[in-house]
């Protein structure tokens, strides 16, 4: 009986050799077929371009402040829909592309001949899959943005099939795979030269009387649900580390934005991946005392980024207390109950909007700022919101959709994420609503 590609349904040829049949007729076809599973669940096209459109219409030029607002997330709606026109551009380049025997030819799993391991498809995409989520996270912290750290973990994943014969020899296929996502952000941020400045006065705003707090506007949250099932663990004594080995607060990725790409990845590899400091070495070709020495020179350096002392700020889960906290602000949103909700913020609470230039630093500034859009009785009333609880970056977040006056439709607007200190939030980054597809959420409700 002849073997059917399992993406086209066109026939396999076989190659006459042990082993199970392939799945795929070509590389091309496997391709297509691995973004097709890992495709997210994402508006269509054609629901983005309505949106768009939509939004145009409803744009106003004054104030100043809301065109503005309006006009970076349009610019986040752009963005998605240039996303999904790179993708289908590929696909097409892909669908061109010569069926190549080598990728479907029959063999086992893996062959072991004179100490030599040949990889075929499957047992490759299956190395793949299980180092995809670990990979990711470790592209996040190195790079503070989903949306890049899922393109070079893809990236990382394509060169690696086109180097597979190199897997000839390896001990360690995930030391291999860290080692090319590693040199990938290496390369974007040396290119793309990024650090954290602080943020810039915005023209007639008030944004309170404390400093700037540092500007990062790449920066962007991650879900919690796509965090690896078994995290890797530190494997160094707890006075040799700067940072806890699996957080993802945003102070700390903030904080690591901060250090020279070198340096930012030897800290991850060593203190949060969990590498050893030859291992460290290994994956930066570099050698053992140069290794150490960016180490050591990230650690210093964290430590003065960080708001106070590492004890200060904790990475457990949210307690009880917090999740209480978190109910109270969902009521008082829904409310529209600007008391109670100033009630539950710090005095000196920060809030940041990347990529969006506005901040504050105080609580009456951030709402002095909020009041009037929540306000029906406002010209600057904004509409009505929903909020829903989302799990980010694992902090307590909140997902917002807003229901703009006369419109019937609550659409996807913002993605809070909070920042709790002695039973008050202390800080909120607001994130536009792109990647509510990520966090599984629709775009409306």
């Amino acid at each position: 009986m002849t073997a059917r590609c399992q993406a086209c349904g066109g026939p396999i040829e076989s190659g006459g050799g042990p082993g199970r049949v392939a799945s795929y007729c070509s590389q091309a076809c496997r391709q297509r077929a691995y973004r097709e599973r890992r495709r997210p669940a994402g508006p269509p096209a054609g629901e983005l371009v309505s949106d768009i459109g939509e939004r145009l219409g409803r744009l106003r030029l004054e104030p100043g402040l809301v065109f503005h607002a309006d006009v970076e997330a349009l610019w986040a709606r752009f963005a998605q829909l240039r996303r999904l026109a790179r993708q289908a551009r590929q696909e097409q380049q892909d669908h061109a592309r010569p069926t190549v025997a080598e990728v479907t030819e029959e063999e086992p799993e893996c062959v072991t001949s004179s100490g030599v391991t040949h990889f075929r498809e499957d047992a490759f995409t299956a190395l793949v899959e299980g180092h995809r989520r670990e990979l990711r996270v470790h592209c996040y912290r190195l790079l503070g943005s989903y949306d890049e750290a899922e393109d070079l973990t893809q990236e990382a994943f394509l060169r690696a099939w086109r180097a597979r014969e190199t897997l000839e020899g390896v001990d360690n296929a995930r030391a291999w795979l860290y080692r090319i996502a590693t040199h990938l952000c290496l390369d974007f941020l040396r290119k793309h030269n990024r650090r954290p400045a602080p943020y810039d006065p915005v023209p007639g705003l008030d944004s309170g009387s404390g400093p700037p707090p540092p500007r990062l506007p790449w920066l962007q949250p991650f879900p919690d649900d796509q965090l690896p099932e078994t995290p890797a663990a530190p494997r160094h004594e707890p006075d040799e580390r700067a940072v806890a080995g699996e957080t993802l607060e945003l102070v700390f990725l903030t904080a690591i934005q901060h250090l020279p790409p070198r340096q930012r990845a030897a800290v991850v590899l060593r203190d949060v991946a969990g590498w050893s400091a030859q291992e460290t070495a290994d994956l930066l070709d570099c050698s053992l005392a140069s290794a150490n020495s960016a180490v050591q020179r990230g650690r210093a350096a964290l430590r003065q980024a960080l708001p106070g002392r590492r004890e200060d700020w904790s990475t457990d889960p949210p307690s009880a207390e917090d999740l209480a906290l978190l109910r109270r602000y969902l009521d008082a949103a829904a409310r529209a109950d600007i008391d109670a909700m100033i009630e539950l913020v710090r005095e000196d609470a920060v809030l940041t909007m990347p990529p969006n230039p506005f901040w504050f630093t105080t609580r009456d500034a951030l709402f002095g700022f909020v009041r009037p859009n929540l306000d029906p009785a406002s010209p600057l009333f904004a509409g009505h919101w929903r909020h829903l609880p989302v799990h980010a970056n694992g902090q307590l977040a909140v997902a917002g959709y807003l229901q703009r006056p006369g419109t019937s439709v609550f659409r996807a607007q913002l993605i809070d994420v909070l920042r709790v200190e002695e039973g008050r939030i202390a800080e909120i980054t607001t994130f536009e609503p792109h990647l509510f597809a990520a966090f599984g959420l629709p775009m409306t409700l």
